[in-house]
């Protein structure tokens, strides 16, 4: 959870916050298939409903209030994998910076599948 601070007050964002916001800024990026989730039966990616965007993101915060976010994703088939992983990077960054003022030191993106047909 980070918190901002002004004359005002402060205001906490808590993890799911930027969990939800990462997992839709990363769906909404050409080629992505949507978000992936380990199995824990039979250890195999699985595509994510759009409401569980979420769970395929995994937000370290650090001491000089920035964060680091980690994701994971099923592409399309045929996508050219360099420029959809900085595409979504680019993309992150700026979206989860706009909307809740927090830098981004990272952003580390899983390639975990692809999609064929």
């Amino acid at each position: 959870m980070i918190r901002h601070e002004n004359n005002n007050g402060s205001v906490n964002v808590s993890t799911s916050v930027y969990t939800d916001i990462v997992g839709t800024a990363a769906s909404n990026c050409f080629g992505v298939k949507g978000m992936a989730a380990r199995s824990v039966t039979d250890g195999v990616y699985h595509l994510l409903r759009k409401e569980s965007v979420g769970k395929g993101v995994k937000v370290q915060f650090h001491e000089d209030n920035t964060i680091s976010i980690d994701l994971h994703i099923i592409v399309d088939n045929g996508v050219n994998l360099n420029a959809v992983g900085a595409s979504i990077i680019s993309e992150v960054k700026y979206v989860v910076t706009s909307t809740t003022g927090t830098e981004v030191r990272a952003v580390n993106v899983y390639i975990d599948s692809m999609t064929i047909g």
